[in-house]
């Protein structure tokens, strides 16, 4: 029945993505790793638990991709996508005519023509953006200088696409007309040229407009209804429009819809359409690296290993040293480097679809195009390990710069306290500090952060704490105290190490975001710790307390009292967590004992009353 085979199917594919997810993260590859493993697994050369329908819910599950880009969209503020058109721009037509030249210049080399060489390299020019993006995402990766980079050369190689598919009919011999933009699009090229570019731009204008001023008001009528299913069916229903559009027009979905994320990006749903739409990112994204895994021609393989395996290692040595060679002149540390060409030593998704297309228009011929997929394929598998490896093995070579291509500005002073982060937890102490008359030297290294605090006047300064030289340049000489205000542990002990091995005289503060980054600081024995969330949640307690009936003394008291018992705890832990059992131990005395604390105190109180 295919009713009953449709769920079967299902299940084979739910029950592969759980595996894929637990098995990959246990063995630290990711998840990305783990469902073209679990797709390789399940497909034809695997137990064949699915056929030929895997392309189908391949190209289904493409739509993951397109709502991936419209999420990332929605975190890029117009503003800060115009300070990235250099890298997108620049770096990314860098990216792709360089490789497409270098890996056309050594087909030449084999006896290739220049016009089938030619289109060989700027299709395997193309990096995964559903693969790259995601593992980068998983790693923490994405906002690092390395993967802002990444990011607009893919951004780039999206817009480069429709060129070069313009340009594949007139590297072949099938005419300059021989292949379309797609049935969806075929009217497209019946057009004038300058029509054409008309019908595209006045697409893109309309899908601007639209998500500037039209779907806010839908948006809002919308959320006037307080029905959480029609919010998720009118934002499934942008990105399917906005996708549709551009189809129609021969342009990239995920390009278009990537466009409409942005303009959306400073709307006040930005966070309701990020949480409706997740989880179809996270489902169908998933489906797609299965198809991926399952489409992989192992026959082929195995009757040509030599050539697959030694062109998809020459394609990612020659793209990756190019590409590390470029980042490396451009001034970025070999970390930065290392993650910005591995990344992209690949080949991508669009590498299937050019290939249909220059096979049609005759750019070369059908072994050609079986090599060149199995190459892909192969090398897209490869991907998420490239990157893994290079995270490991830069984060050995020391933590790469936030942003290489501004200088630190920092001063010294004269002030009695540094800060190093002014975020949300630094911001306060330091208005704190700076409203009672003592002077704050400020550093942060995120260069957007310190822009926006400049302009609405509050006083800044551009540079990395964890260089020694930055803190020294701050005043830590003769400054008093320093408060390390940082989210990432790694840097934040670096700074009090150089604190305390160059200025022993500093009173170091602590911001710790959670209790094992409490643990760790005690580790280094550090004493002046703050865990964020602590005085905020005491501090409601207390107002709940005294809303039940409780004297607002009482309730403090009470509060102090939890405190004072759970620093205790956090201090008696942090030695016995490197043993589970005596870890476990320690804890369930920690929890006995404070409720035992906190029952004598109530009882003494209610006593005291008697």
């Amino acid at each position: 029945m295919p009713f009953e085979h449709a769920f079967q199917q299902t299940f084979i594919y739910l029950a592969a993505a759980v595996v894929a997810v637990l098995v990959g993260k246990r063995l630290g590859l990711g998840a990305v790793l783990g469902y073209l493993i679990a797709g390789a697994a399940i497909g034809p050369w695997g137990f064949k638990l699915i056929g030929n329908e895997g392309e189908e819910v391949t190209h289904f599950a493409e739509f993951g991709v397109v709502v991936m880009l419209f999420l990332i969209g929605l975190e890029l503020r117009p503003a800060l996508l115009w300070k990235m058109r250099r890298l997108v721009l620049g770096l990314g037509l860098l990216q792709v005519v360089l490789s497409a030249g270098a890996i056309g210049g050594v087909l030449m080399l084999f006896g290739t023509e220049w016009q089938g060489a030619l289109a060989v390299g700027l299709i395997l020019a193309m990096s995964s953006t559903a693969i790259v993006l995601q593992t980068l995402t998983e790693k923490g990766l994405l906002r690092t200088d390395a993967g802002q980079k990444v990011f607009a050369v893919l951004l780039f190689q999206d817009m480069a696409v429709i060129p070069i598919i313009a340009l594949l009919p007139l590297l072949g011999t099938g005419g300059g007309g021989g292949a379309s933009h797609g049935d969806a699009s075929a009217w497209m090229d019946r057009l004038p040229g300058l029509a054409q570019a008309l019908v595209t731009v006045g697409a893109v204008v309309l899908i601007v407009a639209l998500a500037h001023t039209g779907m806010r008001r839908v948006f809002h009528w919308v959320a006037q209804t307080r029905q959480r299913e029609g919010f998720t069916g009118l934002a499934l229903l942008l990105v399917v429009g906005v996708a549709l559009l551009m189809g129609r027009v021969g342009l990239s979905p995920a390009l278009g819809t990537f466009v409409a994320g942005v303009v959306l990006a400073n709307s006040e749903y930005r966070h309701e359409l990020e949480s409706d739409l997740e989880p179809f990112k996270g489902l169908l994204l998933g489906l797609f690296f299965l198809g991926v895994g399952a489409g992989i021609d192992f026959g082929y393989i195995g009757a040509h290993p030599w050539l697959v395996a030694g062109g998809a290692l020459g394609l990612m040595a020659v793209k990756g040293g190019l590409l590390y060679g470029v980042s490396a002149l451009k001034g970025n540390d070999r970390a930065c480097s290392l993650l910005f060409s591995a990344s992209l030593a690949a080949g991508g998704e669009f590498a299937f679809v050019l290939i249909t297309l220059a096979v049609t228009a005759r750019a070369f011929g059908d072994e050609t195009a079986r090599a060149c997929v199995a190459m892909v394929a192969l090398s897209m598998a490869a991907t998420p390990l490239l990157i893994v490896a290079a995270q490991r093995v830069g984060a050995r070579l020391g933590p790469a710069k936030k942003d290489p291509d501004r200088e630190p500005d920092v001063v010294d002073d004269g002030n009695p306290v540094i800060i190093c982060g002014f975020g949300r937890f630094g911001h306060a102490v330091g208005r704190l500090v700076r409203n009672l008359g003592y002077g704050c030297t400020v550093l942060d290294r995120d260069s957007d952060q310190v822009d926006l605090l400049r302009r609405i006047g509050i006083p800044v300064h551009y540079g990395d704490g964890s260089r020694l030289e930055l803190l020294t340049a701050a005043g830590a000489a003769h400054a008093k105290v320093l408060v390390i205000a940082l989210r990432d542990e790694k840097t934040a002990l670096l700074i009090a190490e150089h604190a305390r091995r160059h200025y022993p005289h500093l009173k170091i503060f602590l911001r710790a975001h959670s209790r094992l980054e409490a643990y760790a600081y005690l580790d280094a024995g550090h004493e002046r710790i703050y865990r964020e969330t602590l005085d905020s949640s005491l501090r409601m307690g207390i107002d709940v307390l005294t809303l039940l009936g409780m004297t607002e003394e009482a309730a403090q008291r009470a509060a102090a009292l939890y405190r004072e018992s759970d620093e205790a705890m956090v201090r008696q832990m942090a030695s016995a967590r490197h043993n589970a059992e005596e870890y476990t131990s320690a804890a369930r005395e920690a929890v006995r004992s404070l409720d035992e604390i906190m029952r004598r105190d109530l009882e003494a109180r209610e006593g005291g009353r008697e």
